[in-house]
């Protein structure tokens, strides 16, 4: 997830580009970099860092023009370096390419290409698009026919613009999978992957779709089908959103948008991953640590916080398929524990969101102290825990700006359950289930936009249950750790008392709360433990405690039962807390609002915790 920005017009380019930029930021800040083409030559500047500091070097001041592209970067591929930032030139520098997306085949197109000839200067994906262009454009094509023989070899997501010295004052766009608009101005247009970079100028604004082009020249622009090759007229839409909103994408905060930015978060995270035929998945980043991984005995995850929860779902999971034993720790507890670990025989997995939070990098520091594998599952490229465990997985989840963490959380969730896979295909697990479970996998995705279709009727919900000051979260086996994120999603931001816990330890102590002021919400889908749940929400039925059950579609027992039901779709029990935890983030974040919180910016609270 990172941020476009074109223009072509009037103005000077390199204003309305640091300003979209700027709107931008929010989708990644790791580098940014600009071009802008000037009496058909390109000139080009980068950095490592935010935006402020690309406006304020000196490079930027010698970059007049009116056309020109821009982008701000969150790593996908290779770490945050000047080199890698965007835009990626081809081998003579006057090709010139900004790209949000996953070019999933770029390692066979690179190959190919430097076969032929070509040197590249990055370590990223995107590359291969301006060398793929450079290739086609030397075969006689002009830029668009360039542009769009390149797309055609690439599989992935992607939103690209492209700028060439050899047809100055033109940008080529087009988009598969990755959002990218048309700002339509007088005799301009400005061309971002998030109309906050566009409102400031225009709120006219034509969207492209999956498999779309388009070429903008300073009088006109038009779009056409890659694959059917046919002009489309697309009238614009008038937006009517305010800069504000449109950093939000039109949502009332950044957490909501997260929420319902989870469906693209998991395709994101099993995108190239899942070979369905094979029952297998594919994982470049433990590739080098195959064979090591295929002899350990034991494993144990450490995290914090929401990540922690993450990793003792991981815990059931590797469990019951991959048949290795899992212990998960709280990253504080484990560095000042004496932890055995026995070096071939023990792997030490780390979850992180940032790949920085201070107690989870020491225990990486122990595992490696005590000659341990460690390995890591971060969503930011580059970072310390990324840097220093053995081997890894990425999220792929793009940044996160709600303190309170969701996409990233279910992104956590999804890569254990490719990491699950991998190792259970590696022992006893068989294709049947390997082809089951990755059929689950990419049914995930349209599972959760259906339970945010339910939005409203969870908002109805809680407006009748915000006023009541404390809540009980509960459920059993993969959702026990579910019930344990619910709660904390209630504190972090909206302050009501919660606790989560275990169904089955209600009857040992926990049920001494339980009265008609006292609400409970059961994670109770249809899984192994359904019955055993009923009988725990029975018992606080008995004592007048009203109940909130999040259940499978079409269970019409549980209707007898608790006071509201909200339905979530059947799939594999080991995959239910990927739903099952969308109702609760939506619950939260309702009451949160009606309690007129800082839902973004919760007190006392921070995104990356630096320090112990």
């Amino acid at each position: 997830m990172c941020g476009i920005v074109g223009y072509i017009g009037k103005r000077e380019a390199a204003s309305v580009l640091l300003d979209g930029l700027k709107r931008l930021e929010y989708r990644g800040y790791d580098s940014a970099g600009i071009a802008i083409l000037k009496d058909k030559r390109i000139n080009v500047a980068k950095i490592v860092g935010r935006v402020k500091q690309l406006a304020e070097s000196e490079r930027i001041r010698a970059l007049q023009g009116t056309t020109g592209i821009a982008h701000t970067r969150w790593a996908t591929h290779g770490k945050p370096s000047e080199r890698n930032a965007h835009p990626h030139g081809d081998c003579t520098s006057t090709i010139f390419v900004v790209h949000n997306g996953i070019i999933e085949n770029y390692k066979e197109l690179k190959q190919n290409l430097e076969q032929e000839g070509h040197t590249f200067t990055s370590e990223t994906d995107t590359e291969v698009i301006a060398h793929l262009v450079e290739k086609f454009k030397k075969e006689g094509n002009n830029l668009e026919t360039s542009v769009k023989k390149s797309l055609k070899l690439m599989k992935g997501a992607y939103a690209i613009l492209v700028m060439a010295e050899f047809e100055p004052e033109t940008l080529v766009a087009a988009r598969l999978s990755s959002p990218l608009r048309i700002g339509i101005g007088t005799n301009e247009f400005i061309i971002a992957s998030d109309p906050s970079a566009i409102l400031n100028y225009t709120q006219e604004i034509v969207t492209l779709r999956d498999g779309e082009i388009a070429v903008l020249e300073e009088d006109g622009y038009t779009i056409s089908s890659l694959e059917e090759n046919r002009i489309i007229d697309r009238e614009a839409e008038q937006v009517e959103w305010d800069l504000e909103q449109a950093e939000k994408g039109g949502f009332a905060h950044f957490m909501l948008k997260e929420i319902f930015e989870q469906p693209e978060t998991i395709e994101n995270s099993l995108r190239g991953r899942v070979m369905v035929d094979e029952g297998l998945v594919k994982l470049g980043g433990l590739d080098a640590v195959k064979e090591e991984l295929r002899q350990i005995e034991r494993l144990t995850i450490v995290a914090c916080g929401t990540a922690y929860y993450a990793g003792l779902v991981g815990e059931y999971m590797i469990e019951e398929y991959a048949g290795i034993p899992v212990e998960t720790c709280i990253a504080s507890e484990f560095r000042y524990r004496k932890p055995i670990l026995i070096p071939k025989k023990d792997a030490v997995l780390v979850l992180s969101q940032s790949g920085e939070t201070a107690d989870t990098l020491a225990a990486v520091s122990e595992a490696k102290e005590k000659g341990i594998l460690s390995l890591g599952i971060v969503n930011v490229i580059g970072s310390t825990i990324a840097q220093n465990t053995d081997a890894g997985i990425y999220n792929h989840a793009g940044p996160e700006i709600g303190v309170a963490s969701t996409k990233v959380f279910v992104s956590q969730l999804t890569v254990l359950a490719l990491f699950t896979l991998f190792l259970g295909r590696q022992r006893q697990m068989s294709l049947t289930m390997g082809k089951r479970i990755t059929e689950e996998l990419l049914k995930i995705p349209d599972h959760v936009r259906t339970i945010l279709e339910t939005d409203k009727s969870i908002f109805e919900i809680t407006q009748r249950y915000v006023n009541y000051p404390d809540f009980f979260f509960l459920g059993r086996k993969y959702n026990y750790p579910i019930a344990l994120e619910g709660a904390l999603k209630l504190k972090e931001i909206s302050y009501i008392h919660a606790e989560g816990g275990s169904s089955g330890e209600l009857k040992h102590g926990p049920i001494a709360m339980i009265d008609p002021n006292f609400p409970s919400i059961f994670i109770c889908p249809k899984d192994s433990v359904y019955e055993k749940n009923l009988s725990n929400m029975e018992e606080v039925k008995a004592r007048q405690g009203k109940i909130i059950a999040v259940a499978t579609e079409g269970d019409d027992e549980i209707q007898k039962i608790a006071d509201e039901v909200i339905f979530i779709p059947k799939t594999l029990e080991m995959l239910t807390p990927l739903l099952s935890v969308i109702p609760l983030q939506l619950f939260a974040y309702h009451a949160a609002v009606l309690k007129g919180k800082d839902v973004d910016k919760p007190r006392n609270l921070a995104k990356s915790v630096t320090v112990e």
